[in-house]
């Protein structure tokens, strides 16, 4: 989902598109169902519950998920965001520069600290960037620090493939590409020029870290995960409550933007139909993505507290592409044509989203539709045809995250594909979104799978590269193809942004060619807030402004 920031738990028309959920009720703590702002114990500006499936990491460098993206928003504060064009503006940073696109200056904005105290320098980047591209510390994030000089020799192979204890150590520690200049200064050298790396800095894997991060230098502390200090607009209040709650709240010592609430408690939930019934009940003040089951109701449910906005979000079925069954493009290419899409959209989803017949969201620049062409088209007699001559599987197994939404629109894929097809489907459910991830990592047998994702940066590059490279940080399918990765290579060392373009919309049709996974939907955000807070907004991202929000009264 996933994902990368981001894998995406949910797909209801998000990330990253997203959703789905299991039958188990979550019961919670009387103080868990008070709505916002009720608490006397909460500093001026009241409390925000926000709902959320439970993430699978909270480490900056360690997160791909949207989830855990969103607690990682109010926690920390990016080098960079973006503004109403998509273009990348400074915020920790006070400038970001570079002349040849492979040597970057950051300069470091004064005044930022971290929750316990520490000034943010240098080092606090250099040190968590060192720890999330060491090859053996297995961050999920550790992708994004490749394009910097030295990232290589960090990573550690397995020459007989059996498992990282019989791996040689890395050759260092540390990247050769990085650099200090002064407290405030550090430099960036890339291995090869990359003229939108300055967007990239504003995804969370290059978050800064503090020294009471370490227990020794680059060896993480015992638990630092469950009581995070970042440098961002809200603190960590007490400590991750797994399948719980994450609680938050203002950091008064934040030289930025002041938050306009007091906290959030991000309630976590494993039914989305929980987590509407408590946003009906007033007992939750954010739905991020209204599930299926309850997107029909939601705007006679809340008027207009049901509201819509743009997304990143790109829904796909994916293919172990390793085994036998799934081994040839002609498989996965009828499995593609039997599906519906239109038809889903229209009656699961409520025209909430719309159809994906291209890998790259219709939002970044150089996005053309239709790029799939009849390979995303309904065609179900070709399509059986083609199947049955490819020797595809009798029998398809669709796995899914239970804590997203996802269970009406697989059935009806299921449905589809046993009526043109003529092979048996079933759903196979996963109970928490992390799990899914956990067994996709081990390469446990699963069938076809969703996933969802939603951009980090807005580029073609981040639709591209983390998702179907060899060793792509979100390739969960073991999908290879070496002119691929040269093409999305030779965009990344382009002189700009249009000669990049050129080389991803080729990289593009490699994927239509091989179609390592199946293009369903493009998402939008469909959330939903109480009577007690206003200005509730999402972005891009899934994420909601924690800058923007607050109290109704």
């Amino acid at each position: 989902m996933p994902v990368p920031r981001r894998l995406t738990s949910k797909g209801s028309g998000r990330h990253p598109g997203q959703a789905v959920m299991v039958a188990l009720a979550v019961v919670f703590a009387a103080t868990a169902c008070v709505g916002g702002g009720d608490d006397p114990a909460d500093p001026g500006g009241g409390t925000v519950r926000i709902g959320l499936v439970e993430p699978q990491h909270l480490l900056p460098a360690n997160t791909t998920e949207s989830a855990g993206a969103q607690v990682l928003a109010a926690l920390f504060t990016p080098l960079v965001e973006f503004d109403a064009d998509k273009r990348p503006v400074e915020v920790a940073a006070e400038s970001i520069e570079s002349t040849d696109n492979t040597l970057w200056t950051v300069r470091l904005r004064s005044g930022f600290t971290f929750h316990n105290g520490e000034p943010v320098t240098a080092d606090s980047y250099l040190n968590a960037w060192n720890h999330a591209a060491y090859g053996p510390n297995g961050n999920g994030g550790s992708y994004f620090f490749e394009k910097i000089a030295g990232y290589e020799d960090l990573q550690s192979l397995d020459p007989d493939g059996e498992g990282p204890q019989r791996a040689p150590d890395p050759k260092a520690r540390k990247l050769t590409g990085l650099r200090k200049v002064d407290e405030q200064t550090f430099t960036i050298t890339l291995s090869s020029s990359f003229a939108e790396f300055k967007s990239v800095l504003g995804y969370h894997v290059f978050a800064p870290l503090p020294n009471a991060a370490w227990a020794s230098d680059g060896v993480l502390k015992e638990g630092f995960e469950e009581a995070l200090i970042g440098n961002g607009p809200f603190r960590m209040k007490g400590t991750w409550q797994h399948d719980s709650r994450i609680e938050v709240e203002r950091y008064d010592a934040y030289p930025g933007a002041r938050p306009k609430i007091g906290g959030v408690v991000f309630q976590i939930y494993q039914q989305l139909s929980a987590e509407y019934a408590d946003l009906t009940a007033g007992n939750l003040d954010v739905v991020r993505q209204i599930s299926t089951e309850n997107i029909g109701s939601a705007p006679d449910d809340l008027g207009d507290r049901f509201k819509r906005s743009p997304l990143s979000s790109f829904q796909f079925l994916a293919f172990p592409t390793f085994q036998p069954e799934f081994a040839r493009p002609e498989v996965r290419k009828a499995i593609s044509m039997a599906i519906d899409r239109d038809e889903i959209i229209r009656t699961i989803f409520k025209d909430t989203q719309t159809p994906a017949r291209a890998f790259v969201s219709p939002l970044v620049a150089g996005a053309r539709p239709d790029t799939c062409g009849e390979a995303c088209q309904f065609d179900p007699v070709r399509a059986k045809e083609a199947y049955q001559a490819a020797g595809g599987p009798s029998r398809l197994q669709i796995s899914y995250n239970g804590d997203g939404g996802h269970k009406e629109w697989i059935d009806a894929t299921c449905n589809q594909l046993r009526n043109n097809l003529g092979v048996e489907c079933v759903g196979t459910s996963e109970s928490r979104f992390a799990d899914l991830l956990t067994k996709l990592e081990e390469k446990t047998p699963v069938g076809m799978f969703r996933l969802g994702w939603s951009m980090d940066y807005p580029s073609m590059q981040n639709y591209l590269g983390p998702l179907y490279t060899t060793g792509g940080s979100s390739n969960y399918y073991g999908y290879s193809n070496p002119d691929f990765d040269r093409l999305v290579e030779e965009g990344v060392a382009a002189p700009n942004q249009a000669e990049a373009i050129k080389k991803y919309q080729q990289a593009e049709e490699i994927l239509v060619r091989d179609m390592p996974v199946i293009p369903l939907r493009f998402g939008q955000n469909n959330f939903g807030h109480s009577t007690k807070v206003r200005d509730v907004e999402l972005d891009l991202f899934g994420q909601v402004d924690l800058l923007k929000i607050e109290m109704a009264g």
